[in-house]
């Protein structure tokens, strides 16, 4: 039995290696690795008494353990966000906590395929409820959603299926677990490989890829639909829903133009306080091509002073008022750039559509609840103390840099998806200029590629959420090109910007928009020729 489970934790290990087509952990396989391994599958096979078959109906009672479990999440009718958005709530109202998301997917209808196309994702929590009692209450909540009786695998407002339940083996009248088309489905499969890391170090991970029958679990049935390869056709499509819209960030890197009403921010301080002169200048970043705009009020450079919410709320809302009433704004994106909750609820309220935080929750705690209750997109950057001491000697300490980051940063999203934000909100940011040196700052931009894989071994899911980089005229490149005035630094920024996007950005925040956007699609056709 040892050899056997020695030489199904090898293939395991080969599975995620190539889905990343890198390395990964190899703890798993060393003797030791190997008897943990054994003793959480074990200890988790001792810790849910349910792998019989059948199972009967006299399993309705609650458990006295809380039980990992994963559910799907489907709709092809109405608001299909909102209504995930009310299932999560649900499902958290009837002993389900909790845990991981998975990303968004759009995906074609499969078997009846002339209706709407579906969005489809996965949670991953705990309960105490049994699992014919945990089946019951998803059919509650489907019908407060609205589902009704309908012809097979036709159009629905919801639907909820357990796809895992412990390490349990489940085959009963109304219920066999694992799902029991799990390996023929990508839009199941993809969020559920989301729900896993590629470590292989997690004791109920392990059980769940053994009760798949194949010797990659989950990995190798990803593998064999296509896997990555098919992200981003018409089939399935990874999506960030914001504003009125799904938003494929993987179809092309997208701009933010900066727009900073400050007195002394590092560039452009000053110049944009007014109404009318902040106004003229997000006309310009909208004609240059500008996607989003990234409205901030407070200076995060190093060693500001920092505001109270009331005074970044005074230089804010004027402007914000404004620019939400521009023609030009038709079919733009609104970022606030706050770590304030108070300010972020009120301009999301006055029209924002994104919140973008450089602590990452840490300055100001609430705001991971106030942006969960807002529905909106949340980037979390990573940054270490805040910008009157992000840059001591103590901040700048790294060990393996991109290792480090992936670690901090990943803390950070575990701490926003249990505060009620949906992986598939959250946008990622490693912080170009926060709590780096100049060497620092090059090794980040060159291994964003690195970061998604330290994250994978964390969360498959985390490694795929969207970055963004933010290097526009920073200080590192003003050293590297010997320009002293950060508005000579654009042509470096388009060097930089280049980099990142060909090494895995997908958003990039610059100040002189143009450049950006003939950076980003310069770039664009440099990885379609790659591909």
């Amino acid at each position: 039995m040892l050899l056997h489970s020695k030489e199904s934790l090898r293939r395991m290990y080969s599975a995620a290696k190539s889905y990343y087509g890198g390395p990964v952990s190899s703890s798993a396989l060393s003797a030791s690795g190997l008897r943990n391994s054994l003793r959480f599958s074990n200890k988790a096979s001792r810790h849910v008494p349910c792998s019989t078959r059948p199972f009967t109906q006299s399993s309705l009672g609650g458990s006295s353990a809380d039980q990992e479990i994963v559910i799907a999440l489907g709709s092809n009718v109405g608001d299909r966000v909102s209504t995930f958005d009310r299932a999560l709530q649900l499902m958290k109202s009837s002993g389900v906590n909790i845990t991981k998301h998975a990303c968004l997917y759009e995906t074609a209808p499969a078997y009846v395929t002339d209706q709407p196309r579906f969005l489809n994702s996965a949670i991953r929590g705990t309960t105490r409820l049994g699992p014919h009692e945990l089946l019951e209450k998803l059919k509650e909540i489907e019908k407060d959603i609205g589902r009704t009786g309908g012809i097979r695998y036709g159009p629905r407002p919801i639907d909820l299926d357990i796809l895992l339940y412990g390490n349990c083996q489940i085959n009963s009248e109304t219920l066999i677990v694992p799902h029991e088309h799990i390996h023929e489905r990508p839009f199941v499969l993809a969020p559920l490989v989301d729900l896993l890391g590629t470590a292989a170090d997690d004791g109920i991970e392990t059980s769940w890829h053994s009760l798949m029958k194949c010797s990659g679990g989950f990995f190798e049935l990803w593998k064999k639909l296509g896997g990555e390869s098919i992200i981003g056709t018409e089939g399935i499509k990874r999506v960030l829903p914001v504003g009125d819209r799904l938003l494929d960030w993987c179809e092309r890197t997208l701009v933010m133009g900066v727009l900073n009403l400050t007195p002394d921010s590092f560039s452009d301080g000053g110049k944009f306080q007014q109404v009318e002169a902040a106004i003229y200048q997000a006309k310009l970043l909208i004609s240059e091509g500008a996607d989003i705009i990234d409205i901030g009020a407070q200076s995060t450079r190093p060693f500001a002073k920092r505001l109270s919410p009331n005074e970044e709320l005074e230089r804010l809302v004027p402007v914000l008022d404004e620019i939400t009433k521009i023609p030009e704004m038709e079919g733009k994106l609104i970022s606030v750039d706050t770590f304030y909750a108070e300010v972020a609820m009120e301009a999301v309220k006055r029209g924002a559509h994104i919140v973008n935080d450089v602590s990452g929750g840490q300055l100001d705690p609430t705001i991971l609840k106030v942006v969960a209750e807002l529905g909106v997109p949340y980037v979390t950057m990573h940054m270490r103390g805040d910008p009157s001491t992000m840059q001591s000697e103590q901040n700048l300490q790294y060990g393996d840099i991109c290792k480090d980051i992936a670690s901090e940063l990943y803390a950070r999203v575990r701490e926003a998806e249990l505060s009620g934000i949906p992986l598939w909100r959250i946008v990622l940011d490693p912080g170009v200029g926060f709590s780096k040196k100049s060497e620092q700052n090059h090794e980040v931009i060159m291994g964003l590629d690195s970061i998604r894989r330290e994250m994978g071994k964390m969360s498959i899911g985390a490694s795929h959420v969207p970055i963004l980089l933010g290097p526009s005229r920073k200080r590192f490149l003003g050293e590297i090109c010997n320009r002293a005035n950060p508005v000579d630094r654009d042509v470096a920024t388009v060097a930089a910007v280049t980099a990142g996007i060909l090494n895995g950005a997908n958003i990039v925040r610059v100040h002189n928009v143009g450049y950006g956007v003939d950076a980003a699609k310069v770039s664009d056709a440099l990885l379609k020729a790659r591909r």
